[in-house]
């Protein structure tokens, strides 16, 4: 059994350990109200950008109108833009994301390369030795959508160059401060059949007629407008998810440790005293022998 002093000094650094988690933990909370905040704001301007889209998009001859709805024939390149964050201390956030992908890319048919978002992804894909093309981190704290619409246009240049045939966003999906799932969205060619996954209208009561939409100066100029800003605006999206999903999931954490910190402290202090009084009961009995001793002498 370690003595007294050692004890307390781990007591020391344990109830340290505590402050500090639970300062983190104060923090996260704070800013991931602010980032569910600016996650939600996002969705009005998110939703008729898509409703506008699917409208067009559903026009005879579709497949024609933009290079961007044009499925390829063979997918020989494929890219995924991954996002992750750019600091630890949240759980496991940052290790199930990356599992996740190279779980659905690992073994895929086409070659696969990277464009990663946060450096935890960006260093855990390049240690598995994954192919990345460009990294992006460093992003502000409440970040714009001018902070990442490069992001979306570097994927939308790939596609069009024909360097790859498919992009892929796989981030966090923010579901509630303590569900966050890692998700994987078909960015190109855009696919308008499957709804699932794309940014829905937020008011799902509302029933009516669909909205009629007069187009000036014409379909083909608000294609090439729209479309590259639309998958913008989803890489937009899902880093404002990821972002929520890391405070929330830094948030349980910290909490985590410091519940786990005041327990340990609890132990170690139980400890201190056993110790203690084992320290006391010695010298009781070496002063009880000396008195004995000096009594028979």
């Amino acid at each position: 059994m370690a003595n007294a002093r050692e004890v307390l000094l781990r007591i020391k650094s344990v109830k340290n350990i505590a402050q500090v988690t639970k300062a983190l933990q104060a923090v996260s909370a704070s800013k991931v109200q602010k980032a569910m905040q600016a996650m939600y704001r996002t969705r009005p301007y998110a939703t008729k950008a898509w409703q506008v889209l699917t409208h067009i998009a559903a026009q005879p001859g579709r497949r024609t109108l933009h290079p961007l709805l044009v499925e390829r024939e063979r997918v020989e390149n494929t890219l995924v833009v991954l996002i992750s964050g750019d600091r630890g201390l949240a759980g496991a956030y940052n290790a199930n994301v990356v599992r996740f992908v190279l779980k659905q890319f690992g073994d895929y048919e086409a070659p696969v390369r990277y464009i990663t978002i946060g450096r935890k992804g960006r260093d855990m894909m390049l240690r598995r030795r994954q192919e990345i093309v460009a990294e992006f981190s460093d992003l502000p704290a409440a970040p714009e959508f001018e902070d990442v619409s490069a992001i979306g246009r570097m994927a939308v240049e790939e596609f069009l160059t024909e360097k790859v045939d498919e992009v892929y966003l796989v981030y966090t999906d923010f579901f509630n401060m303590v569900k966050q799932v890692p998700t994987v969205k078909k960015l190109l060619p855009l696919e308008f059949e499957d709804e699932g996954g794309r940014v829905q209208d937020f008011d799902a009561t509302h029933q009516g007629p669909e909205a009629a939409y007069i187009y000036e100066p014409g379909q083909e100029e608000i294609l090439d407008e729209i479309i590259p800003r639309f998958t913008a605006l989803q890489v937009y999206q899902a880093v404002m998810e990821s972002l929520a999903s890391e405070h929330a999931a830094r948030m349980v954490a910290m909490k985590n440790a410091t519940e786990n910190a005041t327990e340990l402290s609890g132990a170690l202090q139980l400890e201190y005293n056993k110790a203690r009084q084992a320290t006391i009961t010695g010298e009781m009995l070496d002063i009880a022998g000396g008195a004995e001793a000096l009594a028979q002498s």
